[in-house]
This record gives C-alpha cells, structure tokens and sequence, in this order.
C-alpha cells in the first residue's frame, strides 16, 4: 500500500535510521530542510525554462512572418 520506488515501511524506516546514526538526530531537520529548498529551486528554475519556451514558441510565428 505504502510504498516509494518499490521501498516498503520497513526498508524507509531502516534508512531513516542509518541516517540519523550517521548525521545526528540536530542535523537530520537541517539537512531535511536543505533538500527541500533545493527541490523548490529546482521546480522554480524548470518552470522559467518551460515558460520561456512557451514564449519563443509563441513568438517566432511573428518573426517568420516579418521576414517572408
């Protein structure tokens, strides 16, 4: 029911768990809140990129028609 990439609640939790070994339970939120502005800085930059091809392809009708 449950699942990410074929990951069960078992196989989460075993990773959940290593991490925090590994970083420290004060590190574990701040590395969790870098993720995720890298994730919205990701989604801000592709939607610009598909916004401005949207425009070029709006506006290059235009320009053909001027030239020919």
């Amino acid at each position: 029911m449950f699942a990410i990439a074929g990951l069960g609640p078992t196989e989460i939790g075993i990773i959940a768990g290593i991490i925090v070994l590994l970083f420290g339970a004060k590190k574990v939120p701040e590395l969790c809140r870098s993720l995720g502005q890298g994730v919205k800085e990701f989604k801000h930059a592709s939607k610009n990129l598909l916004e401005d091809e949207e425009e070029e392809k709006k506006s290059e009708p235009a320009d053909e028609s001027k030239t020919g």
